[in-house]
């Protein structure tokens, strides 16, 4: 797996934003698509809400990706 760090300034992250912004999906139709599908987890557990608040501190599991959020300065 392949694990990509996310730092965000904001409190959190919506989950497809994540996604996209990780680039680990095309488009915001496809990341509304897999969440809906029930391909995504968060620290484990499977999500079905694609507007779900992902806080810093959580990982993020996606077709052999690996997404840790922390908090801080976007470095981009």
């Amino acid at each position: 797996m392949e694990t990509i760090t996310i730092n965000i300034k904001s409190e959190y992250i919506t989950l497809d934003n994540l996604l996209k912004y990780a680039s680990v999906v095309n488009s915001g139709g496809q990341a509304g698509q897999i969440i809906s599908d029930g391909l995504v987890k968060i620290n484990g557990n499977i999500v079905t809400e694609k507007r779900k608040k992902v806080w810093p501190g959580a990982q993020v599991s996606f077709a052999g990706f690996v997404l840790r959020v922390e908090a801080g300065e976007d470095e981009s």
